[in-house]
């Protein structure tokens, strides 16, 4: 088989996780796509998956061959599509990632409208608990929160994020309100635990002045619904995204704290691998996505 032939299988074989998977979409057996694998191997000369029994994980130089071969997969799709008459159109598989909470509440929602719009496209929405390594299961996009830190990612800015400072007004009445950030380290925050950033420091800022406030409260979570669900009880001072608070904020049901100080933004990126050229259906899903926040 040719080697265009092989880039394929092994792209298709990452996306589908399993064996098994991709030899029922292929309508073969698995131990057909378990010795075609073991060619191309034998051929390279390394091993490009580790396998179990329950998944697949990639090797170093599985994600080599994999990011270099997508790309090359994806600018001969572009080159097709610019001399054949299906030209822009978005079809196939598009692997999305995103996080539990936003994914739920707002992408699995566009998704709807998404389908029916595309319906030539497949699309399959992983949710995890924070944003992951695209390579790692072969996804064409992830939605991200803030600056995007690996220089190899392209980033899409699809919706703005602000984050705020609220709590119940029960618990302000109770605890008094913070004046300023340094009142902060005599209240109960609940402290979320959803990166590897320093969850527990506050930073603010208003105009030119700047503050680092350390925090501490009795709860922490890593789930961002719970933290909003012990805030709304009057447990304490959370921060949090717009996204996930501005109805509560609407209705009264939390009250903003300090809002003359700015939180480090949350803005919302699609983000994707560094590639020539984009294929049709990752940036019409894109483009879709900016005119569906918009549009919210």
């Amino acid at each position: 088989m040719s080697r265009v032939s092989d880039l394929e299988f092994f792209v298709q074989l990452v996306k589908h996780g399993s064996l098994a998977a991709l030899a029922r979409e292929q309508g073969v057996t698995p131990p057909a796509i378990s010795t075609r694998l073991a060619q191309m191997e034998k051929r390279l000369g390394v091993r490009l998956l580790n396998r179990t029994t329950r998944r697949l994980s990639v090797t170093h130089e599985g994600e080599v061959y994999l990011a270099t071969g997508g790309r090359l997969l994806a600018e001969l799709e572009e080159l097709e599509q610019i001399v054949s008459s299906s030209r822009g159109v978005p079809k196939g598989l598009l692997k999305v990632n995103a996080t539990f909470g936003f994914g739920r509440r707002h992408i699995g929602p566009a998704i709807v409208q998404f389908a029916r719009r595309y319906p030539a496209v497949q699309l399959q929405l992983e949710l995890t608990d924070r944003s992951i390594n695209l390579a790692d299961k072969a996804f064409d996009i992830g939605i991200w929160f803030g600056p995007v830190p690996d220089s190899r990612m392209v980033a899409r800015k699809i919706a703005g994020n602000r984050r705020f400072l609220c709590a119940a007004p029960k618990y302000l009445a109770a605890a008094g309100t913070p004046r300023t950030p340094r009142d902060l380290q005599t209240h109960q925050c609940i402290v979320l635990c959803e990166s590897d950033a320093a969850y527990n420091t506050w930073a603010l800022t208003n105009g030119a002045k700047q503050e680092s406030v350390k925090i501490r409260g009795g709860l922490s979570t890593n789930d961002g619904e719970t933290g909003v669900l012990w805030a709304l009880e009057g447990l304490g001072i959370l921060m949090r995204s717009e996204w996930d608070v501005h109805a509560h904020l609407d209705t009264g049901a939390l009250v903003a704290v300090l809002p003359d100080w700015v939180l480090p933004a949350a803005d919302v990126y699609a983000v994707y691998p560094q590639r020539a050229h984009l294929s049709a259906k990752v940036s019409v899903f894109i483009d879709f996505l900016t005119e569906w926040f918009a549009g919210q």
